[in-house]
């Protein structure tokens, strides 16, 4: 780090003393020009070659050679995740994941804690609705090491009771904080009005204070012993090493991962909010500054065929930092420091969602702007608007694959969906084919003001009044878990 900084100051300083003898010589300083320049064709996004193999265990493999830098990373993605927590059990398969680096068959936490920093390698845990996740970034000359460290976390942990108390109870206590905040309020008021608390997409992947004291040590040894299973699994490698070199790390590390027979996959419960008349709900956060808007309604699965025509769609509605409802609301507005929208794509139908986090005195003017642009947004794209999502999408879309970990990020996003790779290079080309007709169809299909979800936490008692003054839709109160409240 020192080293950087010092040779920047030193071409710095050197450039410092040279612009007065350059200012000399070209004389006095030109006027900028007005006219932008004209930016030039976007460059073809070259993939790199990514190879899947399996294991005899089941272990499906994704290899992808990187020799840029000596790295490697590595994601090996469990294809299940909170969906299946148990019946009152919510918050479980989270809890299993943050458990798994917390001690193994070998090493407590602490000397996990200080392999990790001898090896000066990145490992974590995480779970999320439809997938739980082990992730490892390591150079290649501690590979070997650092590999046996990350199945030694997979195959053997060994759940310290210790360990599993003080996760609980700080579980506890971060669902206690969520209490006082207003984002998370919405957030979860509404999911289970979306979905309905015993849709898994209705309940938050931490669960509630009443699932999360009843969860047992058993519990998560049961989760893992599970669902943590090779032919449950997929192991992405990218980075500086070779195809072979890949294969015989990965049957080196998991080869002697046992398969089981998996349970069904999680049932889900139908959509209960599928056809319901607009309606306003407000959870009530007494004297607080702003208002939390959560705005839409079920969406659309990862396999729709209207993927892209939706990426579109969004883009311009709510999904840049130029779209409509940022602008509208943050810069001609100021209603707030940002706004936008997003299309959660699941394995079921995810929600669509519209969110902003708003000074409380423009509450009702904010819901005005908010369904202006729903209705908006379902009229003909311009040409010049729907040339310049479309160039913004292209453009950005390469960033995702900068660093081994981006690549190995993008690849381990299909893998919950059972999309094959070719998914990622068809992009480009899917963006490309989206009309203007498109995107109309798509935001009138998937975006009605008459059929919306709106939950706004903030403080009731200034909020209602105007909310009600604004006739949009019916007014009611909930609690942060949707469920109604009973008002004077």
């Amino acid at each position: 780090m020192s080293k950087h900084v010092l040779t920047f100051c030193a071409v710095s300083t050197a450039a410092t003393f040279a612009l007065p003898s350059v200012a000399a010589a070209q004389g006095a300083p030109q006027a900028a020009s007005a006219t932008p320049p004209a930016l030039a064709a976007p460059k073809a996004l070259a993939l790199p070659a990514m190879v899947e193999r399996t294991l005899p265990n089941g272990l499906r493999l994704v290899i992808v050679e990187q020799h840029e830098l000596p790295v490697v990373d590595a994601q090996l993605v469990i294809r299940t995740g909170s969906e299946a927590d148990p019946a009152g059990k919510a918050g479980l398969a989270t809890l299993t994941a943050n458990l798994l680096d917390e001690g193994t068959g070998t090493r407590d936490a602490l000397a996990l804690a200080e392999e990790v920093g001898f090896l000066a390698i990145r490992l974590g845990t995480f779970a999320g609705l439809e997938q739980s996740t082990v992730s490892l970034h390591t150079t290649r000359a501690t590979l070997d090491s650092a590999m046996a460290l990350m199945a030694d976390v997979v195959l053997r942990p060994s759940f310290p009771e210790k360990e599993f108390t003080r996760l609980k109870n700080e579980r506890l206590t971060g669902l206690l904080q969520e209490q006082d905040r207003g984002p998370a309020m919405a957030d979860r008021a509404y999911a289970a009005l979306v979905y309905g608390e015993d849709h898994p997409y209705g309940r938050s992947t931490s669960g509630v204070k009443e699932s999360v004291e009843s969860l047992s040590l058993d519990d998560t040894r049961q989760f893992w012993s599970t669902w943590y299973r090779p032919n449950n699994a997929t192991l992405v490698l990218v980075g500086d090493l070779s195809l072979a070199e890949a294969e015989a790390l990965a049957a080196r590390a998991f080869g002697g991962w046992a398969r089981a027979t998996l349970p069904p996959a999680p049932a889900y419960a139908s959509n209960r909010a599928a056809a319901r008349p607009t309606a306003i709900h407000i959870v009530d956060k007494p004297k607080a500054a702003q208002s939390s808007f959560r705005i839409g309604g079920i969406g659309v699965s990862r396999s729709t065929a209207d993927y892209y025509p939706l990426m579109v769609m969004n883009t311009a509605l709510g999904g840049s930092f130029t779209s409509r409802l940022n602008n509208t609301l943050r810069e001609v507005k100021g209603y707030t420091y940002g706004a936008g929208s997003s299309f959660s794509m699941r394995r079921e139908r995810g929600p669509f969602t519209a969110r902003a986090e708003v000074v409380s005195a423009k509450t009702d003017s904010a819901l005005i702007e908010f369904m202006k642009e729903l209705r908006n947004i379902r009229q003909p794209l311009p040409a010049a608007e729907l040339a310049k999502v479309k160039r913004y999408l292209r453009l950005g879309y390469a960033d995702g694959f900068e660093s081994t970990g981006d690549i190995a990020a993008q690849l381990a996003g299909l893998v919950p969906y059972g999309l094959p790779l070719s998914t990622l290079g068809a992009f480009v080309a899917g963006i490309d084919k989206v009309t203007a007709a498109d995107v109309q169809r798509v935001a009138t299909q998937y975006l009605d003001p008459a059929r919306l979800t709106i939950v706004i936490a903030g403080d009731r008692a200034s909020i209602e009044p105007a909310l009600k003054a604004t006739r949009i839709a019916p007014v009611d109160v909930r609690d942060a878990r949707g469920r109604p409240v009973i008002v004077p």
